[in-house]
C-alpha cells in the first residue's frame, strides 16, 4: 500500500496528525514509486567530492550558527566550516555579521572560542578588528601611512539571519538569495519560532563515511530497531514508518511515536498537534538536518573532510524554553547527553561499515528502497546538482 504524498501545501496541523496514525494502523508507510539505483562512485569519487565543495557547499546558503547562540549584542563565536575558520559577531545594533578570521595583514587570526566583545586583536601583530569587521588600529602605523582602513577589514561572506539561524555563503564573491533557496520551506521552518529556543550545547565528530551518507541516516526509520533498539529511538518510535513531504529541494519527515495509536478512534484536539505525536525531522538542502521533538530541536550539520568518505558532524541541541533554573539546565544536559549518544554510539557506529562498503565495494550501485522515499529525494536533488544519473 502506498499512501498519498503530501507536498509543501501540507501544513503541520492535524492532518499530518491523521496521515501519521492511517499509515500506523494500515501498518505502511510514505513511498516512492520505485527502487533507486545509485553508482558506488556517487559517496567515494574524491574528484566528485571537489565538484560538491566548489559547485555547492561553497555556492549555497548554509546555516552557519543558530540565532539562539549569539542571542546578545557583541556575542561572537568562532566556527571552522569546510576548513574556513568564520568569526560569527552580532554587532552593536544586534545585525550579525560572518567574517573570515584572518588578519588582512599576514593571515594570522584575530579571534578564537567564543564570548562577548567589541573588539579583536591578531595575535601577531596587533591590528585590531571591531565585531563588523572594520579595521580599528595598526600599530606602528608609520609603516602603512597611505593605508586605507576602510579597504583592510576582515573580508566579510554573504549572510542573511532568518528563521532562527544565520545563514552564509562560502564564496565572498557570490550572490545570496535565501528566499529563492528555501522556496515553500521558508514558511514551514517560520512557524517553528526557532530564534526563540534557548541554546543548550553541541558536540563534533568525525566518522570514515562520505557526508552524504551521514546525513541519509535522518531520512528513514528504516534502521530504527536494529541500530536503535535499545535507546528511546527505537523503544517510542514506530519502524519504517514516516509521513513524508517533499518542499522544493528539500524535505519534513514525520516519525510517529508508538503513542500515536491511542488516537484510534478520537476526534482531533489539542493532543493530535503533530510536535506530541510523532518526531519531525527536516533536511534542509545540502546539509542540515532538524531533528524536533516536543522539547527541543537537535541541530545536525554535515560536512566532509578530507576525502570523499571521511565527514565531520556537529551536533546541537536547542530547548523550545530557555532554561531558566539550575534544575532545567540539568535536566537539558541529560536530554542532550541522551540524544547525542543515540547519534555518536548507534548511528555514528554503524555508519563507517557502509563507508567501509563504499570504499572497497566491489558492487557497482546500491539499491534504495520504495520506504527510503527520504533518502531517494536527498540522492537525487544533489545527483542533479553535481551532473550523476541515476537510474
Amino acid at each position: 500500500m502506498t499512501s498519498t504524498i503530501g507536498t509543501a501545501n501540507t501544513p503541520l496541523n492535524h492532518e499530518l496528525t491523521r496521515r501519521g496514525l492511517d499509515l500506523v494502523l494500515a501498518g505502511t508507510t510514505d513511498m516512492a514509486d520505485a527502487p533507486l539505483r545509485v553508482p558506488l562512485d556517487y559517496y567515494r569519487d574524491d574528484k566528485l567530492a571537489e565538484i560538491e565543495e566548489s559547485n555547492v557547499l561553497r555556492r549555497t546558503p548554509l546555516p552557519v550558527m543558530a540565532t539562539a547562540q549569539i542571542p546578545n549584542n557583541h556575542d561572537y563565536v568562532v566556527r571552522e566550516v569546510l576548513g574556513d575558520s568564520l568569526l560569527i559577531t552580532r554587532d552593536r545594533e544586534g545585525v550579525a555579521h560572518v567574517l573570515l578570521n584572518y588578519c588582512r595583514h599576514r593571515g594570522a587570526m584575530p579571534a578564537c572560542g567564543s564570548g562577548n566583545s567589541r573588539r579583536f586583536t591578531c595575535p601577531y601583530h596587533s591590528w585590531v578588528y571591531d565585531n563588523a569587521g572594520k579595521l580599528k588600529g595598526v600599530p606602528g602605523k608609520e609603516g602603512f601611512d597611505d593605508l586605507d582602513r576602510d579597504q583592510y577589514g576582515l573580508v566579510e561572506l554573504p549572510s542573511v539571519e532568518r528563521y532562527g539561524f544565520v545563514w552564509a555563503v562560502l564564496t565572498a564573491d557570490a550572490s545570496l538569495d535565501l528566499d529563492a533557496h528555501l522556496g515553500p520551506m521558508g514558511p514551514e521552518l517560520a512557524q517553528w519560532n526557532y530564534q526563540d529556543y534557548g541554546y543548550h550545547d553541541e558536540r563534533f565528530l568525525e566518522s570514515d563515511v562520505s557526508w552524504k551518507g551521514g546525513l541519509e541516516a535522518f531520512a528513514e526509520g528504516y534502521h530504527f530497531p536494529f541500530v536503535h533498539g535499545e535507546s528511546v529511538i527505537g523503544q517510542n518510535t514506530v519502524a519504517n514508518t514516516h509521513v513524508y513531504d517533499q518542499f522544493g529541494s528539500h524535505h519534513r519527515i514525520g516519525f510517529p511515536f508508538n503513542w500515536i495509536k491511542d488516537l484510534e478512534g478520537t476526534e482531533p484536539a489539542d493532543n493530535w498537534d503533530p510536535r506530541q505525536q510523532m518526531g519531525v525531522i527536516y533536511w534542509i538542502y545540502p546539509n542540515l538536518i532538524l531533528a524536533n521533538s516536543p522539547v527541543g530541536v537537535e541541530v545536525i550539520d554535515i560536512l566532509p573532510v578530507k576525502s570523499a568518505t571521511k565527514c565531520k558532524v556537529r551536533h546541537s541541541w536547542m530547548a523550545t524554553y530557555p532554561a531558566t533554573t539550575d534544575e532545567q539546565r540539568a535536566m537539558y544536559d541529560e536530554i542532550f547527553a541522551q540524544v547525542h549518544a543515540a547519534v555518536r554510539d548507534e548511528d555514528f557506529a554503524m555508519l563507517p561499515q557502509c563507508g567501509e562498503g563504499v570504499r572497497r565495494g566491489q558492487h557497482d550501485h546500491m539499491l534504495i528502497g520504495r520506504n527510503e522515499i527520504g533518502v531517494q529525494n536527498m540522492i537525487k536533488v544533489l545527483a542533479d546538482k553535481i551532473g550523476i544519473a541515476l537510474s
